[in-house]
């Protein structure tokens, strides 16, 4: 029993994202809801949009961990950036964070107005899947 990640023929082919993900019947699915760039008190960790997002990358292991899971099980990704956020220094500190063998995950990311938590530039959530023995 395997997870699929594809990038069928006739969509654009990207090393950052694939396209469809098959979840086998029997495997586990994990959802995470958004997480931020804060810490355990819930307060912005800083108002750098790179350090934001590798908190709020590490948020996501640490809940993907409580369920068994990592950042390597994540067959999507949510990713939400404030517009005024600066978008090279957000996606450059967490690139080498979410890269992995294989095919990549599906990416979903948009620019908003604003976040639930103030100060926040970024919100990540995932989807994981994992094959149990």
């Amino acid at each position: 029993m395997n997870i699929t990640l594809t990038q069928p023929e006739g969509l654009v082919a990207s090393p950052a994202f694939s396209h469809v993900a098959v979840v086998p019947p029997g495997a586990t699915t994990i959802y995470i809801g958004g997480q931020n760039g804060v810490d355990t008190t819930g307060a912005v960790v800083s108002s750098d949009a790179g350090e934001q997002s590798l908190r709020a990358v590490e948020n996501a292991r640490i809940a993907l961990e409580s369920a068994g899971a990592g950042l390597d099980d994540v067959i999507s990704w949510t990713v939400l950036i404030h517009q005024d956020a600066d978008l090279r220094a957000a996606y450059g500190a967490v690139a080498s964070r979410l890269a992995r063998e294989g095919a990549p995950p599906l990416v979903t990311a948009a620019l908003v107005a604003g976040l639930g938590v103030p100060g926040a530039l970024i919100e990540v959530s995932a989807v994981a899947a994992v094959v149990r023995d």
